[in-house]
């Protein structure tokens, strides 16, 4: 119970008391008042029928006597009459039961006794006694009066009660408004979430909590942002290239790997290598200034050109290469998005320089099929480079393949996505505790190719995005994962969603009201690449509130790679994280990977996240997970992805 319906109840507690201890008072105070009433009535009775029967009492006149008791008594306020002789013999006695109105409840007779006093006067005629006469008045008569008033009493009282408590809990609620605010910054609190109060009350004692929260608030929020800024600092140090901010040689390599040999589902595209002609003589002509300038602008030029691929690798593998991993697969675009490219980086030498414009860099672009791998598609990227220097053009680039074949596979996977022809293989997430629990099991789609043989994500997935069909591959996997849990009452499943889902607002909308809608959904996760998080940050945490509303799980997967950071995890909060691969990888044999993933866990851990560990491939890696107190981890460590 709130303290304002508990201060409420007790206001109300004390409002009955008062009222019970008033009505009381009144109702004692009235019935001695009815009393003493009631006395004066048989009194003023007694004495006029006293003088009118004289007479009669002296001639012991019966007749007279009783016709004129009677008349008296059938005016309804009498109980009993009594006329006695001078020797207490009854002459006349006329009485009947106390009765008391319908109208007056059995409890309150019983609750309030009320006896008439009976009253007497001697009789005397010719200065002499001839008897007496007892009158008691009824009884009713004061339960009716008494009962009315305490009725209308108790009514005034409920309805001036309701209007006073109403007044007084807005009043209430007006003053203790700011512990509302106070509870909804410890609730958010809990949640890692950041809210400062703005208004602060007048009443000392409140705004003495008020601002006692607002600043734990902001000590917190202090606290986390310098250990996010360390974070990214450590990260910055030892994954990033210190003049052009994108990856460095050791990440650009294992991202590579991580994508092209292990995680094999990139897709199609082209590994773009630009190479800067003799730095040395480059830094001479301009001066180091300038040439750190240009070194920048050949990043920055491909950092705009990686905004057209989603999950892009992007970095600087030595003093004078960078590499770009796109998903364009199009010859003719891949011409004129390099064209532009040279164009601009042409244009900030003429700027730099004041000699006339020469062959300063190349571009050489391979393409990248699923049989690639990392190390033969750098050597082929080279090539192209080497070939463009020798055929004095600025790019080169090697065509992707646009046969017959090509065309053919394009209208399979169109067909095959489009009949939601797909089937399922999934890969489990288990604690790094001894027991090795399962915590769930992550799906991955599959097809078979035109000769029935299940072919990896890789081998389509490109032309899945090419075909704008990513929504309609995620819907089908997310109708079978939503079978698969009703059917099996036991088994958590976890769901990888595409960019372009998460950009979808229909899709989105149809999963939260297909959720609603069924059963066993709190042990359905979804997760969703960490760049298309950060791509969509505030469509991503919308989406994020309306699963926790629907009771499903989120998680972001490929966590701590991204050169924007991680504080985005206080805006979404999710329920855990993946740790990217590439950060895994070297685990066992890396301090800078193991301090970094530490670090990672850590500000998970604070902001009460799981952290799982992608690809874990080897015991070592799996002892130092442990160490590092991961709470999960996924791999081949613990079996290939089968088919469920």
């Amino acid at each position: 119970m709130s303290i304002v319906n508990q201060l409420m109840a007790a206001v109300l507690a004390v409002l009955i008391g008062l009222a019970s201890g008033t009505v009381y008072l009144m109702s004692d105070s009235s019935k001695e008042m009815l009393i003493h009433q009631l006395e004066s009535h048989g009194q003023d009775t007694a004495t006029h029928l006293g003088l009118y029967l004289a007479p009669y009492m002296a001639e012991r006149d019966t007749a007279a006597i009783e016709t004129t008791v009677n008349a008296i008594f059938d005016s309804g306020f009498y109980q009993q009459i009594r006329v006695v002789d001078a020797e207490n013999q009854p002459l006349f006695i006329k009485n009947t039961d106390a009765q008391i109105s319908d109208n007056v409840p059995k409890w309150f007779i019983h609750l309030v006794e009320i006896t008439p006093p009976e009253m007497t006067r001697e009789i005397t005629s010719q200065w002499q006694k001839v008897g007496s006469i007892f009158v008691q008045s009824r009884a009713g008569y004061a339960y009716e009066q008494l009962w009315r008033g305490t009725e209308n009493t108790f009514v005034w009282f409920v309805v001036l009660a309701l209007f006073s408590m109403f007044f007084i809990s807005l009043l209430m609620r007006y003053i203790l408004n700011p512990l509302k605010g106070v509870e909804e910054q410890a609730m958010a609190l809990s949640q890692q979430k950041y809210i400062e109060q703005s208004r602060i009350p007048g009443t000392r004692e409140l705004k003495q909590v008020v601002l006692a929260m607002n600043m734990m608030v902001r000590r917190v929020r202090t606290m986390f942002d310098e250990q996010a800024k360390n974070i990214e600092e450590i990260r910055r140090t030892a994954y990033q290239d210190d003049l052009t901010g994108v990856a460095n040689q050791r990440a650009t390599f294992t991202q590579l790997n991580e994508r092209i040999d292990y995680r094999k589902d990139f897709g199609q595209g082209n590994l773009i290598h630009l190479q800067i002609v003799d730095l040395q003589q480059l830094n001479t002509q301009l001066g180091m200034e300038k040439t750190n300038n240009f070194i920048r602008a050949c990043a920055d030029q491909l950092k705009t050109l990686s905004r057209m691929t989603d999950e892009p690798v992007i970095g600087r593998i030595s003093i004078s290469e960078f590499v770009l991993l796109s998903d364009i697969t199009d010859p003719d675009q891949l011409q004129r998005e390099l064209s532009k490219l040279a164009d601009n980086l042409k244009d900030t030498y003429s700027r730099l320089s004041d000699t006339p414009e020469n062959k300063v860099f190349f571009l050489g672009a391979s393409a990248y099929s699923e049989q690639s791998n990392s190390k033969e598609l750098l050597a082929n990227a080279r090539k192209a480079t080497d070939k463009a220097r020798q055929e004095n053009a600025t790019i080169y680039c090697q065509s992707n393949d646009t046969s017959e074949a090509q065309n053919n596979w394009h209208q399979h996977v169109s067909a095959t996505i489009s009949r939601g022809d797909i089937f399922l293989q999934s890969q489990p997430v288990k604690q790094l505790s001894d027991n090795q629990e399962i915590i769930h099991q992550e799906l991955y789609a599959r097809i078979l190719n035109q000769d029935n043989q299940p072919c990896m994500a890789g081998e389509f997935i490109s032309v899945v995005k090419q075909l704008n069909l990513m929504s309609a591959l995620d819907r089908s996997v997310l109708q079978s994962a939503i079978k698969l849990l009703q059917n099996n009452p036991d088994m958590r499943l976890g769901v990888n969603l595409s960019n372009d889902s998460v950009r979808d607002i229909t899709f989105c909308e149809w999963l939260i009201s297909a959720a609603e809608k069924v059963s066993g959904v709190d042990r359905l996760c979804i997760e969703i690449n960490e760049t298309s998080v950060l791509n969509n940050l505030s469509q991503v945490a919308l989406f994020r509130d309306q699963l926790k509303q629907a009771g499903v799980q989120f998680g972001v997967d490929n966590f701590g790679i991204n050169p924007a950071g991680f504080s985005y995890l206080y805006t979404v909060h999710p329920d855990y994280i993946k740790i990217d691969g590439s950060l895994i990888r070297e685990l066992d044999s890396s301090a800078e990977d193991r301090f970094f993933v530490r670090s990672l866990v850590t500000v998970a851990h604070s902001l009460d996240i799981k952290a799982y560990a992608e690809h874990v491939e080897h015991d070592t890696q799996l002892e130092a997970l442990r160490q590092l107190e991961v709470d999960g981890s996924q791999g081949w460590i613990h079996g290939k992805p089968e088919q469920l």
